[in-house]
């Protein structure tokens, strides 16, 4: 690989550093030690604070295994779009009669001279495909929210709230929601545990002595839908709610969705009475002696048997696990900036770090749209498992990384057993699965081939973080395994006596035809990445280079090349009119990549070329972060920057710092993705000539404080 700059930029980065030793720094910050920034001031400074009761929402308060998001009264009030998800709510209907998962057959396809059997649809079992398709699915866990009465006894409305504000404190997850019902005001604090699935709220109004305001419960069937909140109040007859009553003010619903079974217990302060009015609907009616009332739910899988804690013991929980997170790991302060968009750009930051913590930081990666609802029916991806975790690693959060990573190992042998039935050697990852690691029957999930590397990067993540005996034997199966088949998968083209990647294949943005595509450009320096760190693991541990994997490395294909530019896959056709939308894959292998196999020069031009042909409003959120990436390591910082502070509707961070735009909402790899090139532009990359604060300007416009990130690859 050619130097990532040319030797006239490096005589011209030593001039400048010349005359920064006689005029001064430039850039007045570099890294800090560790406690130098006020992290709590970076952090509060951008602070929800909401008027308009109409936000796509929701606020959530949660802890990376459960969320509760809510709309501005602070509870789920006027929205049943918004939902209590937990890492547990998995529920499967019923399989088809007669039928049975293991009783699914796959398809043959021809695969370079041999059948192949792929998980895509099967018509000659429709009821069971779509069984697949659907099941596992996340679920609501059920509906919390206010019931508020005008003096005329009629319900209040979302347009009769007078002055709503809704506050949500980042340092501690603490929202304060307050409005005014006919000239009465309403205070509502919501809060969850640090660490278990419990939420606290405390209400405040001359209301309850009124008897005019209540909080309801109700509980929906799972929804079926593609993309839903996870919820369908149209089946009541399909589930079960039964209740025991505890005491005055203690009450638990034992939940039943086919074979799924939970419990949600609720404690109220204060006397009062709980009301079923109707199937699954519940009101829980304080005695109205006094002005405020506060309410503990509590979810779980299994039965709860302890007493909930009260609402000051779930604060001081919420309290102590955000100090904790916010205090951990790496902190970035833009604020000696003179660029005026550095509020921006750290408002983006701060609430990503905000949401993934909250969405992303579970015993299994997320849903593209985290525990806010349903993408995908909440499956996971595990080529998005990059996007929502990698982050971590460059932020130097690895006890929240380490809380999903055991994925690979709890499904190393059934990706060993996917390989075998392939005719394949080592492991075949899945594409699209719940906890139980089951694929989805369909065409994307059964060609799509770029999460294959992911374990081997998140292996060298670790190893880098922790180098370590123990790190390297944690660590080897997977790696090893996962590069056996890389190298098994690679099709030796005796013709071209180059290996080669497909057909059948689905590339990165996933706009080509599978049965005909061979050697996309991500996916070939993917593999070359693989590889060369798989052959370096082994070199760790003073083992010699496996021959097979050697013979792929030399005679692997080159990326595909047309008129002097990197294209996405060989012999595209017309691809900078034609396909010029979804993923600029090409832009990873030297971005998300450290581009063994690419030619810097080519890169080059490649880049510029994306900038001007591409249509930025038919991508991914994402692919901003990517860019980024990539014009960071090619030298220019300015367009880095630009490109995470892009205002396309594909990358436009919301007041909650939610991404939407054409892509499920929220999509939140957009946040995993702006969090991994942030650091990476701040602590740099391997082959970065150790430059400070590489992806920034030297020009004086950014002043980058920051403490405790590494280095990408």
């Amino acid at each position: 690989m050619k130097e990532p700059f040319h030797l006239t930029r490096i005589y011209f980065l030593g001039s400048v550093l010349l005359l920064l030793l006689f005029c001064g720094p430039v850039l007045q910050a570099q890294q800090q030690a560790h406690g130098t920034i006020d992290r709590k001031a970076v952090v509060t400074r951008h602070n929800l604070v909401l008027k308009d009761p109409h936000f796509a929402g929701p606020t959530q308060v949660g802890n990376g295994d459960f969320a509760y998001g809510f709309d501005i009264t602070g509870m789920q009030t006027f929205s049943d779009q918004f939902t209590t998800m937990s890492q547990w709510s998995w529920h499967s209907t019923i399989v088809p009669k007669g039928t049975s998962v293991q009783l699914f057959k796959k398809t043959p396809v021809e695969t370079h001279g041999r059948m192949v059997a792929y998980d895509l649809p099967n018509p000659q079992q429709p009821a069971l495909t779509q069984w697949l398709a659907r099941n596992p699915h996340r679920f609501n866990l059920g509906r919390i929210g206010l019931v508020l009465k005008k003096k005329d006894g009629s319900l209040a409305t979302i347009k009769d709230l007078v002055n709503p504000s809704q506050y949500l404190n980042l340092w501690n997850g603490i929202a304060e929601s307050t409005f005014s019902i006919e000239g009465e005001k309403v205070k509502v604090i919501t809060i969850c545990d640090g660490q278990k699935d419990i939420l606290g709220f405390s209400i405040q109004s001359a209301l309850i002595r009124q008897h005019r305001l209540t909080v309801f419960v109700q509980f929906p069937y799972a929804s079926l839908d593609y993309f839903s909140n996870g919820s369908d109040y149209t089946k009541p007859f399909l589930h079960q709610t039964t209740l025991s009553i505890l005491g005055k003010n203690s009450v638990v619903f034992n939940r039943r969705l086919d074979s799924t079974t939970y419990q949600v217990a609720c404690q109220w302060t204060g006397g009062g009475k709980i009301k079923e009015i109707a199937t699954h609907h519940f009101m829980l009616i304080p005695a109205g002696n006094e002005n405020s009332v506060a309410y503990t739910f509590a979810f779980s899988a299994s039965k709860i048997s302890s007493p909930l804690p009260d609402f000051s013991s779930i604060r001081s929980s919420s309290i102590k696990h955000w100090a904790a997170f916010w205090n951990s790991g790496g902190a970035i302060d833009l604020s000696g900036s003179k660029d005026p968009r550095w509020f921006e750009l750290e408002r983006r930051i701060v609430l990503s770090e905000y949401i993934m913590a909250i969405n992303a930081a579970g015993n299994y990666p997320p849903a593209e749209t985290g525990l806010v609802n349903n993408s995908w029916y909440g499956r996971f991806h595990y080529e998005m498992y990059w996007w929502h975790a990698a982050h971590y690693a460059l932020w130097d959060r690895w006890p929240l990384l380490y809380k999903s990573l055991h994925l690979y190992k709890d499904n190393l042998k059934a990706a060993e057993l996917r390989a075998e039935q392939q005719g394949y050697q080592g492991a075949r990852w899945p594409k699209c699965t719940g906890p139980n690691g089951v694929e989805w029957p369909y065409p994307t999930h059964a060609w799509l081939v770029w999460q294959q590397p992911h374990p081997i990067f998140f292996a060298d993540l670790d190893y880098r973080a922790h180098p370590t005996v123990a790190t390297l034997k944690k660590w080897n199966d997977i790696v090893q395994q996962t590069a056996n088949f890389l190298a098994s998968y690679a099709y030796l083209d005796t013709a071209r006596n180059q290996y080669v990647l497909g057909p059948p294949i689905k590339a990165v943005p996933e706009n080509n035809d599978p049965l005909s595509t061979q050697d996309p450009a991500f996916e070939l320096e993917y593999w070359r990445y693989g590889l060369i760190t798989a052959q370096n693991w082994r070199k760790n541990q003073d083992l010699t280079p496996n021959p097979k994997w050697a013979d792929v490395l030399k005679r692997l294909a080159p990326i595909p090349l047309e008129h002097g530019l990197y294209v996405q896959w060989e012999g595209i056709d017309s691809m900078w009119t034609k396909y010029n939308y979804e993923h600029p894959a090409m832009a990873g292998i030297f971005g998300v990549l450290p581009g063994y196999g690419i030619d810097t020069l080519t890169m080059q031009k490649t880049y510029a070329k994306i900038r001007k042909a591409w249509d930025f409003d038919k991508v991914w959120g994402w692919d901003f972060p990517m860019m980024a990436m990539d014009a960071a390591r090619l030298g220019y910082p300015g367009q880095a920057v630009d490109w995470l502070l892009s205002d396309s509707s594909r990358f436009s961070f919301d007041v909650h710092g939610f991404v939407g735009g054409g892509n499920p909402y929220p999509y939140i790899p957009s946040n995993g993705g702006l969090l991994y090139a942030v650091a990476m532009m701040t602590a740099g990359w391997d082959g970065d000539k150790n430059a400070a604060q590489p992806g920034f300007p030297k020009d004086g416009s950014w002043v980058v404080k920051w403490e405790d990130l590494k280095k990408a690859p």
